[in-house]
């Protein structure tokens, strides 16, 4: 009978545990404006990337992602954004793509989805385990990325304002004059 009692309370305490535990996002909702307007609509992965649906839902709840421009946009391949620290409309643009955020980078989630048209995948340095904040969606197919970078979702509504998105000049993509913006992130359930 006492181990009886004792393991029912054990399980009252896992249960409330995860009771307590903060619940995982389904997605994002970006409203973009420039030359792309719209909403695009990404189904998050939290099953494949926990940490990085984690780190990415807590940054957009936080309305750090809000201002945040698209500063690397290549024609055919995909179009980044998600530098919280200075991809912020407004300021100075000529570091964008060089931050994060004040979160500490994450360990990579390599899986064995492809980066297909629509994927959302995570940027980052050299370093596998260099992801942050910032976050590029794929225009087409670009499976040489595959098991080196971290799915993290993929668009279910809104490609063709993804594929509106003001495109970049030169070899690394970066986007002259004004880019586009996403104006507010939200995390939908």
């Amino acid at each position: 009978m006492r181990k009886t009692l004792a393991a029912l309370r054990h399980g009252l305490a896992a249960l409330t545990l995860l009771a307590a535990a903060p619940a995982f996002a389904a997605g994002l909702e970006i409203q973009v404006e420039g030359e792309a307007n719209g909403t695009i609509k990404i189904d998050l992965f939290e099953d494949v990337a926990p940490k990085h649906v984690e780190q990415i839902t807590a940054l957009a709840e936080e309305g750090q992602y809000d201002g945040v421009v698209f500063h690397r946009v290549i024609d055919g391949f995909m179009a980044q954004t998600g530098d919280v620290e200075f991809g912020k409309l407004g300021g100075d643009m000529s570091m964008a793509g060089r931050g994060g955020s004040a979160r500490p980078d994450l360990p990579a989630e390599f899986s064995d989805l492809p980066f297909d048209r629509g994927v959302v995948g995570m940027a980052r340095a050299q370093n596998p385990n260099s992801a942050n904040s910032q976050f590029f969606i794929m225009f087409d197919a670009g499976h040489f990325l595959n098991g080196q970078y971290t799915v993290v979702g993929k668009v279910t509504e809104g490609m063709d304002v993804v594929d509106a998105i003001k495109r970049g000049t030169g070899g690394n993509g970066a986007v002259v004059g004004q880019p586009d913006v996403m104006t507010k992130v939200s995390v939908t359930e």
